[in-house]
Order: structure tokens, then C-alpha cells, then sequence
């Protein structure tokens, strides 16, 4: 009975006698013995005990385990953050997953600080020559037509301002409408037209919108909205019409002024459709709606014959509104960003 009395007390202090020894106070460094530990007599670490014991120091690391301070130690570059939370805990599961990240070749990586939360321009025009042919289709003349071909070209100076010259020819593409011939022919009246030439434009643009928008269901098409305006010269003539077997009239050019805008829809960074509508703004010189009587001073030419009586007193105020359809190929293709340093 006495004997298994022993055997448990026996046994008792070898399962506490590691549990008090690992235990250690909040806050005291690895290593330090807590006070009270201190073995009597300044045993040796290591020291044997009687009867062949050992005397084991669980702060010294033992044989097949890493020093302290070791454990867990991950490979260069990946050690975790404090506690032991971060790329070494990986390292620590499952070495073959440990990633091999250089910590010091990524540190001297360029890191551009500056970000653009912007999206880059999808077709830039800064510093680029626009090439716009167009065809020209008169809009508010219920009398006679004027459509025709024109070319414009211009530089943009900076992405949204541009200087540019365009031209549009109207010769042999005049004709009276169906309107016109309806009314002369009903009223008896003949209703004073002018035909055109040609005309010429010094003009600035301003680009003072762009984005894109959504197509198909599957395409994004880019655009940009512009206004136009600028002075130039345009041809006219009057068409006889209340005395065409006296008169005829030639082509004489005059000071126009015009503004309108547009839009462009971009199919890729260099090639777009546009549509336009432009107010050519100009006096002009109408058909004298009187035919003169009698003859001329000293002659004996009919005074209907003189072209000083040709032309109506007054000059009539003009808009010449078209719209103009074509596509703009902007010069060169291809560009590089340069960003600010």
C-alpha cells in the first residue's frame, strides 16, 4: 500500500515539474529564470543530479532543435511581421510554398509614385494636322441648292485648340428647286436667286468636349464635340430670272463670316466620321426686281441693257446654313505620351 502511495506521488512530480518549468511571467524575456527558481549551491546548467540524472534547462535549445530566436526562420526576404503573422507563417506550413520574393531587389524597384486616376485620351490631337474632306448639303434655301464638295485642314495647336483653313465648291452643282419652279409658275413672280462659286475660311476650332459612349451592345466609340468659326470670302452671282434675256452676271467674290459646330466619332485613334453645320454669314447682291425703261443717257441702247440696273439697291443679309458630312484622318497615325516628370 505504502509503495503505490509513492509510485503516485512519484508520478505526480514528473508531470508537474515540466509544467512549472516552461511557465514563465507576463513580460519576462526568454531565458531569464524567474526569481525563486535559482538552484541552490550555483548548480551548473546541465549539471548531473544524483543517481545519474540530468538536469535539463528547457531556455537552452536542445539537440534537433533550432536555437532560440531560429524557429521558423523563413528564407531571405520573406520574414513575417511581428507575432509571426505574414510570409513566414507559409514558410512555416508548408516550406515547397514559401514564396521567393527578393525583399531588397524589390525595394530598389521604381515605384512611380504618380498615379492618373484619369483615363489617357483615346484619339490625342495635340500637335496633329486634321485632314477633313466633306460633301455640303444647304439647309435653309427653299428656292435654289447649293450642295458641293469641301476639303478642311488643321493643326491643332494644343488638344482642344486648332487653326485651319477650309474651302468648299459649288460650281455646276447649282439648281433651282422644285419650289421655286412651282411658285414662278403659279404666281407669275419671279423670285430673285443667287448662285455659288466657291468659297475660302480662315477658321478656329475649340474642342470643349470628348468622351465615349456604348454601341451595339458591344462596341465603345469615342467622340468629341467642337465649335468653328472664322472669316473668309465666298463667289456669288444672281440667277436671272425677272429679265433673262438682258441680263447676265458674274461671279464676284465677297466677305463672308462663319460659325457652327460639329461632331466626330472616333473608329479607331486616327479615323473618324463627322457631321457638321456651318452659318456662312455674307451680303449679298440680288436681282433687281424692276426692269428699267426707256434708254440709256446719250445712246440708243434700251436702259434694260445697262448692268447698273441689274442689281437691286439694297444688299440682302445672308445665312448660308449647310450641314457638311464626311470623315477626318488625323496626321500622324501614331503618337507617344509624353507625361509630366
Amino acid at each position: 500500500m505504502n509503495l503505490a502511495r509513492v509510485g503516485l506521488l512519484v508520478a505526480a512530480a514528473l508531470v508537474a515539474v515540466p509544467l512549472t518549468a516552461s511557465a514563465q511571467p507576463k513580460g519576462q524575456p526568454k531565458g531569464a529564470q524567474p526569481k525563486g527558481d535559482e538552484k541552490k549551491g550555483g548548480d551548473k546548467k546541465g549539471e548531473e543530479k544524483k543517481g545519474g540524472e540530468k538536469e535539463i534547462n528547457l531556455d537552452e535549445p536542445q539537440e534537433g532543435q533550432p536555437a532560440e530566436g531560429t524557429e521558423g526562420t523563413a528564407p531571405a526576404g520573406t520574414e513575417g511581421t511581428e507575432g509571426g503573422e505574414g510570409l513566414g507563417d507559409i514558410c512555416k506550413i508548408d516550406p515547397a510554398a514559401c514564396p521567393t520574393i527578393d525583399m531588397e531587389k524589390a525595394a530598389k524597384r521604381d515605384m512611380r509614385p504618380q498615379m492618373y486616376a484619369v483615363q489617357q485620351i483615346y484619339a490625342l490631337r495635340y500637335h496633329r494636322f486634321e485632314v477633313n474632306p466633306y460633301w455640303a448639303i444647304t439647309m435653309n434655301d427653299q428656292f435654289v441648292a447649293h450642295p458641293g464638295p469641301g476639303l478642311a485642314l488643321n493643326w491643332y495647336l494644343t488638344n482642344v485648340l486648332a487653326i485651319g483653313i477650309n474651302g468648299n465648291l459649288y460650281a455646276g452643282l447649282n439648281s433651282n428647286s422644285d419650289f421655286n419652279f412651282q411658285t414662278s409658275r403659279a404666281a407669275r413672280v419671279g423670285e430673285p436667286v443667287t448662285e455659288y462659286q466657291w468659297n475660302a475660311n480662315l477658321n478656329f476650332s475649340y474642342v470643349p468636349a470628348y468622351g465615349k459612349f456604348a454601341g451595339f451592345s458591344d462596341f465603345i466609340f469615342h467622340y468629341d464635340f467642337y465649335v468653328v468659326g472664322g472669316v473668309g470670302a465666298i463667289s456669288t452671282r444672281p440667277i436671272a430670272v425677272v429679265d433673262p434675256d438682258n441680263r447676265t452676271f458674274s461671279f464676284e467674290p465677297k466677305l463672308a463670316f462663319n460659325a457652327g459646330g460639329g461632331l466626330r466619332i472616333f473608329f479607331n485613334r486616327w479615323f473618324a466620321a463627322m457631321l457638321e453645320v456651318r452659318d456662312y454669314i455674307f451680303l449679298d447682291k440680288l436681282e433687281n426686281p424692276k426692269i428699267a425703261e426707256g434708254l440709256q443717257k446719250g445712246t440708243t441702247k434700251p436702259a434694260a441693257q445697262n448692268p447698273d440696273t441689274w442689281f437691286s439697291p439694297d444688299k440682302s443679309f445672308t445665312n448660308g446654313v449647310q450641314a457638311q458630312v464626311g470623315f477626318s484622318v488625323f496626321l500622324p497615325f501614331t503618337w507617344e505620351y509624353r507625361l509630366p516628370k
